[in-house]
């Protein structure tokens, strides 16, 4: 069956992020070799012609007053959004896509544009995972997840730093065209094909240390023992340091330190396991290192803004309105 050509729109401004629009722009045509017709993609900005991206690097597009339907509009981070953000014919824009567009996205530091223009309100949303405490801050009627590779609320999907853009793109193939043309798309791409809402930023980040990391093997392990008690001394043990040491070069190399690593992988395997199971919340609780249910609602609370109970209701409405 003819599948209906869908308008795949990317809004760029003076010094976006390259990666931001090129990593989905290359997921949709290759998308397009499997599906023929599938998707037409525009680069769109106020002006039109040559866009400047911070890396130097220009990309042409056409203007807002010559773009007629969109279907998806995807809104890509970089430096010069808070231009953007002040700009009132750039907010109308983003607020005729919001009404209009069956897909209204962004990627990275792309999300604040998006809440400057008053779409977001009440919506549960992801960015980049340095700048969550940023839009939380500047936004508080925002539901911010920290820490999400990508979160759908509705028509409105967001997504973590610049090659989590991928992964929502993945995501949106799959809910325009299916799972499988989408993991093929994946596997074109030599990519994670990750499941639906994407494993966190910060295990992803994990996997960048590479496997000749010395704390690669020690994340696996961590994985494996979360419902034991972990010391800093265990860990350093694992990876023959004394744990002063071992302390200062965990925070350096995966950016966080060895208490707060563990604390979001328990999140990360405690959130899964919520999301995608019918286990007791007493049982998630004790199988991922949290000492009683508590313990791990207020951790919840603090890293996604809502108790286990919340997340795993909004995540069957996702599963049934998709």
């Amino acid at each position: 069956m003819q599948t209906m050509t869908k308008v795949v729109g990317i809004v760029l401004y003076d010094h976006f992020q390259l990666l931001d629009a090129s990593g989905p722009i290359a997921a949709f045509e290759i998308a397009n070799e499997m599906v023929p017709g599938a998707y037409r993609l525009i680069t769109i900005s106020i002006h039109g012609g040559r866009v400047g991206s911070s890396s130097g690097l220009g990309v042409d597009s056409i203007s807002f007053d010559e773009v007629d339907r969109l279907d998806t509009v995807l809104v890509v981070g970089g430096s010069g959004g808070p231009e953007v953000e002040k700009c009132p014919e750039s907010m109308a824009f983003l607020r005729k896509c919001a009404a209009q567009a069956h897909h209204l996205c962004s990627v990275c530091s792309g999300a604040f544009l998006l809440a400057a223009a008053g779409v977001l309100e009440g919506r549960r949303v992801t960015t980049h995972w340095r700048l969550a405490d940023e839009l939380q801050k500047r936004y508080p009627q925002l539901k911010v997840e920290v820490d999400r590779i990508y979160v759908r609320d509705g028509s409105i999907w967001t997504s973590g730093g610049v090659s989590a853009g991928i992964d929502l793109a993945l995501a949106l193939i799959a809910d325009d065209l299916g799972e499988q043309v989408a993991r093929q798309v994946a596997q074109d791409m030599v990519v994670y094909y990750r499941r639906p809402g994407g494993q966190s930023q910060f295990s992803a980040l994990a996997e960048l240390s590479g496997e000749e990391s010395i704390f690669s093997s020690l994340l696996e392990w961590i994985r494996s023992h979360l419902s034991e008690r972990l010391t800093v001394e265990q860990m350093a043990d694992h990876v023959a340091m004394s744990p002063r040491n071992f302390s200062r070069a965990f925070a350096r190399a995966i950016g966080v330190s060895p208490a707060k690593a563990v604390e979001r992988l328990r999140l990360e395997a405690a959130r899964e396991r919520v999301e995608n199971s019918r286990e007791p919340i007493e049982q998630v609780a004790a199988a991922t290192g949290f000492s009683d249910p508590e313990r791990m609602r207020r951790a919840f609370i603090r890293a996604f803004g809502q108790p286990p109970q919340g997340l795993r209701r909004a995540r069957h409405r996702e599963q049934t309105d998709a």
